[in-house]
């Protein structure tokens, strides 16, 4: 009965969005309708009536969904990804729209006004978005001590990242940046993703090369602190590259990944809309696949050694299930929630529920990376290549 009224409650929910609420927002300025969700989450998550009608909306539970990772519990493995509550505003009111977990900012060590509007453009027809926020945040010193004044009923990571400025290009000065961001929420944070990745910041992504990788890593080992820590890789990155990171973080405090940013690549055949901004990067169906791909190519190469967040055009159960059969133990969305409505996380989860039963799986954590595995074990037995991934399809193992 509690399924069927579920199932119910969100068919009208995703009706009502999809028909009215969502038409309205799409005939707004995307950044000032994402300004007023954020300030209305604010308000929502300040009163408990508010948390409770908002749960009894959205909540969805069950157990097969709950996990233990690297000491912490997750209720369900769906969380929202970093980039949507910069100034981590809204974590008083998450867990009632039904997320397992989530993960706020990229925070950086000074205030950060990010880049010039318009910096936010929506891709109809490809259900995307073209994002050049580049890292506006409050600042660490701000949102971290918000922070401190929260008790968490849901895991809550904060991605940190250098400044966007030019100081900051300069190897030392951006180190020091991460530096004082990361030691901001050392003690605060469920988990720290470190985001060498963000794809729309002055200098590019300096820290994807190994050197700097290298310093960075050995900087922030130093910090003192007992919570897991996050990579989040680019991308549009070579696997020669990702197998470069591999070996680097094997010597550093780094428990996993999140897989995977945004692309700037304008040649996707996944990009249905004819008018496409030059600046900014895509999220949402267009990065699908190659996030399915590069969780599969480092499943593939660590298995369960390392922790695998994956996120990239999630909108159904279907998406998010196939990131776990290829490994990712948790997954994160933004733009699914925005094209299909705040209902889509309680229907994932539920929806995930249908497919392990169906596929025979009693928990979300015995189905993590199966596929990969099953991939791996006719590899051996027939002694045969084959290539998981690589931009230039040449790379096979």
């Amino acid at each position: 009965m509690y399924d069927l009224i579920i199932y119910f409650r969100n068919t009208i929910l995703g009706t009502f969005y999809r028909l009215i609420t969502k038409p309205i927002f799409f005939l707004q300025d995307p950044e000032n309708v994402h300004d007023r969700m954020l300030r209305f989450g604010a308000f929502l998550g300040r009163h408990t009536l508010t948390r409770a009608v908002t749960r009894l909306f959205f909540d969805y539970r069950n157990k097969s969904l709950e996990q233990n990772i690297l000491g912490i519990n997750f209720k369900n493995p769906v969380g929202l990804a970093a980039g949507f509550d910069k100034d981590a505003c809204l974590t008083d009111i998450l867990p009632s729209v039904g997320f397992g977990f989530a993960e706020v900012g990229s925070i950086t060590g000074r205030p950060c006004e990010g880049n010039p509007k318009p910096r936010l453009w929506r891709l109809k027809k490809s259900q995307s978005l073209v994002v050049n926020y580049g890292l506006k945040n409050e600042g660490c010193e701000k949102i971290s001590a918000r922070l401190r004044t929260k008790k968490f009923e849901i895991p809550v990571g904060v991605s940190v990242a250098k400044t966007n400025c030019k100081e900051t290009a300069e190897t030392g000065c951006g180190i020091d940046d991460y530096a004082v961001a990361f030691s901001s929420v050392a003690d605060i944070a469920s988990f720290i993703t470190i985001n060498i990745s963000c794809p729309n910041a002055f200098g590019g992504e300096p820290f994807t090369s190994a050197e700097r990788l290298e310093k960075l890593l050995a900087r922030l080992d130093g910090v003192p602190m007992t919570r897991p820590v996050f990579l989040k890789l680019p991308a549009d990155i070579e696997s020669s590259s990702v197998d470069a990171t591999l070996d680097i973080i094997s010597r550093h405090r780094v428990h996993g990944f999140v897989i995977c940013n945004l692309t700037k690549k304008r040649d996707n055949p996944m990009i249905l809309d004819s008018n496409v901004p030059v600046m900014g990067s895509i999220s949402g169906p267009v990065m699908r696949e190659r996030s399915n791909e590069l969780i599969s190519y480092v499943y593939g190469k660590v298995g369960k050694k390392y922790v695998i967040i994956g996120t990239g055009g999630i909108f159904t159960a279907e998406d998010a299930y196939e990131k776990i059969l290829r490994g990712a133990s948790l997954v994160q969305l933004i733009t699914g929630m925005i094209y299909q409505g705040p209902q889509v996380i309680s229907e994932i989860n539920r929806g995930l529920v249908r497919l392990l039963n169906r596929d025979g799986y009693r928990t979300i954590g015995s189905a993590i990376g199966t596929k990969i595995d099953e991939d791996m074990a006719l590899l051996r037995a027939s002694s045969k290549s084959f290539v998981f991934w690589d931009n230039n399809k040449d790379n096979a193992y």
